[in-house]
């Protein structure tokens, strides 16, 4: 088979992600991964809109995003955006920004469809893990303005997308400095009725293994581990007990912006956001009584790009 060269871009509530890579027989070889944090959500779940602010620096990010799609001329391209892009009453002046700097539209996927290809992304790389998760997987995704929770073995078998993330979480909640007590319940209380929900869509029970993926997990993770900075390969497929998620989960929570910010592999754009997000994955564990996260670097972006491959149309 010979290799194609995709480029697929995820933009979510909090960030903006490029994918450049060659797949070759199911190998999936990365060209340029990068990220921007743009809060795209910030402010929408009181407003209902796009932020003009948030918009500019969307729309700049995307100005660098196709200057490297130009530079390394990607066969396919596919951008995807997810839970803040959804219900936004701007949302034509969004895509309008799009078409202009990429000469595409964007796809502004269901929880449903968000879900699939988180898994897809995730697992496919399962097996190069040092420690490999047993099947059944829960694979979960919290992103900034929801967190999808999906089930399956060789591909998902239930899965449901529920409207909690960090971005969200702290801006409808954890809006002190640090957070209150009462807004921490508050969130909680957030957090746990969307498990409710979740636990009605899937059955978690059949989980053997629980799988995290994206920013809030990957940052608990690293602080976890010790790590003085962020290193994507000792993060990816590591093990990390449903206890230390809960140690760092409290420490995030009590600390200042100013404390967090010291932190070694705490990116700039998560200082904000990480206490929430952290506080979803503890949740999700402290209810599903799964022993560990097993980590993936791996997440809805590499599903973007395979699933360019299985169905180039």
């Amino acid at each position: 088979m010979m290799t194609l060269r995709v480029a697929a871009i995820d933009c979510g509530t909090n960030s903006i992600r490029l994918l450049i890579a060659d797949i070759e027989n199911g190998k999936l070889t990365d060209v340029v991964r990068t990220m921007v944090i743009v809060r795209l959500g910030e402010g929408v779940d009181k407003t209902g809109e796009f932020s003009q602010a948030a918009l500019t620096r969307t729309f700049a990010a995307i100005d660098t995003y196709a200057a490297l799609i130009t530079q390394h001329k990607p066969e396919l391209v596919r951008f995807v955006a997810t839970s803040a892009s959804r219900d936004v009453s701007n949302r034509d002046e969004f895509v309008a920004g799009i078409v202009a700097r990429l000469g595409i539209e964007p796809d502004i996927i269901s929880g449903d469809e968000e879900a699939a290809l988180s898994f897809l992304g995730a697992t496919a790389d399962l097996l190069n893990f040092e420690s490999a998760p047993n099947a059944p997987y829960l694979v979960i995704d919290i992103g900034g303005g929801s967190t999808e929770f999906v089930l399956g073995t060789t591909k998902p078998t239930a899965a449901i997308s529920t409207n909690v993330g960090c971005v969200r979480m702290t801006e409808r909640h954890l809006v002190s400095d640090p957070a209150t007590p009462e807004q921490i319940a508050a969130a909680t209380s957030d957090i746990d009725a969307a498990i409710d929900q979740a636990y009605l869509a899937v059955p978690i029970a059949e989980a053997k293994s629980l799988i995290g993926l994206a920013g809030s997990v990957t940052t608990v993770a690293a602080l976890a581990l010790g790590l003085a900075e962020y290193d994507s390969e000792a993060i990816h497929g590591s093990h990390i007990s449903a206890s230390e998620v809960h140690r760092v989960t409290q420490e995030l929570l009590t600390m200042t912006r100013a404390q967090r910010a010291t932190l070694g592999p705490m990116h700039e754009g998560r200082i904000d956001v990480i206490g929430s997000g952290a506080l979803v994955l503890d949740r999700i564990m402290a209810r599903t009584g799964l022993s560990e996260v097993v980590v993936s670097e791996r997440d809805i972006l590499d599903g973007i790009a395979r699933a360019l491959v299985s169905n180039p149309s």
